[in-house]
C-alpha cells in the first residue's frame, strides 16, 4: 500500500509493534517518531496520510502536538492515551484529533481504525461521487482537493470535520440521525459516543456559522438529529 504512515510513540516496543502489524497487513510507507518536536519535522516532511500519536510524550504532550500540525496539516489523526475519561476522548477530539483509542489496545483494532481513515479520505476526494464540487449558500467543498469554503474563504476544517461537513451537504434539507452519521463518518470500528459527535457538531459550527451559538444553517432536529439548510435566506 502507498498510504503514508507516521507512527509517534516514546515507547519503542509500541511503535515497533505497530509498525510490524502494519506491514503484515501490506503497508509499506512507514515513518516513526518518539518526541513531539520530532513528530512535527517528520509530518512536515512526510505529509503522512495518517498519524498514530501517543498523548504523553517526553516534550510536547501530544495535543499541543496536534494543535500544531493542523496548522499546516489535514491528516487524519488518531490519538494513542492510557488516560480514558470521557474528557480526554473529548478535549483529544476537540483540538483536531478523528479518533481516539486506549492503552491497552488490539493492535488489529487499530488497523482496521487506519484503513477506516483511509477509506472516509478516498470517500471524500474519490470520483464515486457524481459532483466534485457542491454547494449549499455560501458554503462550498471541492472533493478533488479536500478543501471547503465559506463565501470563497477557506475554512481551516479537520479531515474528519470536512468528512462531516461533506456529508451534510450530499444531504441538504434532510435529517440525518446520530446514528447514520455513526456509521457513515466514523465507520464501524469507531467507539464513539453521543458527546463526540456534539463536539465535532460545535467545531463545525464555529467554523461555518456567523453565530454558532444561534446556528441558521447547521440546525439540531430535537429527538432526531442534525441537517444542513440548502439555503439560509
Amino acid at each position: 500500500m502507498d498510504e503514508k504512515i507516521l507512527l509517534v510513540d516514546d515507547e519503542k516496543d509500541i511503535a515497533d509493534l505497530l509498525e510490524e502489524v502494519l506491514i503484515q497487513d501490506g503497508f509499506r510507507n512507514i515513518r516513526k517518531a518518539c518526541t513531539g518536536m520530532d513528530a512535527l519535522a517528520v509530518c512536515r516532511e512526510f505529509q503522512p496520510d495518517v498519524m498514530i500519536l501517543d498523548i504523553m510524550l517526553p516534550d510536547l504532550d501530544g495535543l499541543e502536538v496536534c494543535r500544531k500540525i493542523r496548522e499546516f496539516s489535514y491528516c487524519s489523526i488518531l490519538f494513542l492515551s492510557s488516560k480514558n475519561d470521557e474528557i480526554d476522548k473529548i478535549l483529544g477530539l476537540s483540538c483536531g484529533g478523528d479518533d481516539y483509542i486506549t492503552k491497552p489496545f488490539s493492535p488489529r483494532e487499530v488497523v482496521f481504525r487506519i484503513k477506516a481513515q483511509l477509506r472516509r479520505q478516498k470517500y471524500a476526494a474519490g470520483p464515486s461521487c457524481s459532483t466534485a464540487v457542491l454547494n449549499a449558500g455560501p458554503l462550498t467543498i471541492d472533493r478533488e482537493s479536500g478543501r471547503a469554503y465559506k463565501s470563497g474563504a477557506e475554512l481551516p476544517l479537520t479531515g474528519r470535520e470536512f468528512l462531516l461537513l461533506a456529508y451534510f451537504m450530499e444531504n441538504t434539507d434532510k435529517i440525518i440521525s446520530k446514528e447514520r452519521l455513526y456509521e457513515q463518518v466514523w465507520g464501524e470500528y469507531s467507539s464513539i459516543c453521543d458527546n463526540t459527535i456534539m463536539v465535532h457538531i460545535r467545531h463545525l459550527r464555529e467554523k461555518i456559522e456567523d453565530a454558532p451559538s444561534r446556528p441558521r444553517q447547521l440546525i439540531t432536529v430535537k429527538g432526531l438529529g442534525y441537517k444542513l439548510r440548502k439555503r439560509t435566506d
